[in-house]
C-alpha cells in the first residue's frame, strides 16, 4: 500500500526548532519531507543547516520569477544544497521555466500557479480577468511543455492539473478543520489526496504545539 506524503513546513529562522520538528514528525505510517521557505533560507544559518542534511526530502521554497538567464543563475547557486524539489512561477513564462529546468539537474523543478492565498477576487485586483481555474489549466498547459516535474495548486484545482499535467501535484492550504488562516482555498488532507493530489503541504496545524500529537492526529484523520 502507498503512503501518504506530507512535506512539513518549516516556518521558523530558528534551528533549534526545526531539528525538534524533524525529530517529532519522523513516522513509519507516512512519507515526510521538509519544506523551507524564503524566512529559513535567507537566515545566517540556514543554508549552512540544509546543506548538512542527510537522508531526507528536502523541498527549497524560493519561488523563483525572473528572466530566463537569472533563473538559469539561481539554479545553479542552489545546486550545492542537493534539495530535492525547487519551485518557481510559472507566470515567469515559458522561456524562464525551460532555462531553471536545464539548471536544475537532479532537484525536481515545481511550477508554482495561483497561491492558495488568493482567490477571483483577488486575481481581478492584480489585473488577471480568466477566472481561476481557466488561468490555473493554462499554467498547468505550460508546466508541462517546459518539462517541470511537479505542480503546486490546490486541492481543488488538482483535477484541473491532471487533465493537462501528469506527474507529481503539491498541495498547499490544507487545515484538519477547514479553518482558513490567510489561506483562501482550503481542504482537509483526505480531500487533498481524494481530489489527486500526491504531496500535501502543511505547517502551522503541525509545527504549532505539540508536534508529536499533530503528526498522529493527521494520521488519524487518514486512517478513518
Amino acid at each position: 500500500m502507498r503512503k501518504n506524503k506530507i512535506f512539513v513546513a518549516c516556518d521558523t529562522n530558528k534551528i533549534k526548532k526545526i531539528k525538534k520538528i524533524i525529530k517529532d514528525t519522523a513516522s513509519s505510517e507516512i512519507t515526510v519531507g521538509y519544506k523551507f521557505g524564503l524566512e529559513f533560507l535567507n537566515s545566517v544559518n540556514g543554508r549552512k543547516f540544509v546543506s548538512s542534511l542527510k537522508n531526507k526530502i528536502t523541498f527549497g521554497d524560493y519561488k523563483i520569477s525572473d528572466i530566463p538567464n537569472t533563473c538559469f543563475s539561481a539554479l545553479k547557486a542552489v545546486r550545492d544544497l542537493n534539495f530535492n524539489y525547487i519551485t518557481i512561477h510559472i507566470n515567469c513564462g515559458l522561456d524562464s521555466l525551460k532555462a531553471a529546468k536545464k539548471a536544475s539537474g537532479k532537484t525536481k523543478l515545481v511550477g508554482v500557479t495561483v497561491l492558495t492565498s488568493l482567490d477571483n477576487k483577488s486575481l481581478k485586483k492584480i489585473g488577471f480577468n480568466e477566472n481561476l481555474d481557466k488561468i490555473i489549466y493554462k499554467q498547468a498547459k505550460l508546466a508541462n511543455e517546459a518539462g517541470l516535474d511537479a505542480v503546486v495548486c490546490s486541492a481543488h484545482e488538482a483535477k484541473i492539473v491532471k487533465k493537462v499535467f501528469k506527474k507529481e501535484i503539491i498541495t498547499p492550504g490544507i487545515r484538519m478543520n477547514n479553518k482558513f488562516d490567510d489561506q483562501k482555498r482550503v481542504y482537509t488532507p483526505r480531500e487533498a489526496y481524494k481530489n489527486g493530489s500526491d504531496w500535501i503541504v502543511m505547517g502551522r496545524p503541525i509545527i504549532k504545539g505539540n508536534i508529536k500529537k499533530n503528526i498522529q492526529k493527521l494520521i488519524d484523520h487518514l486512517n478513518k
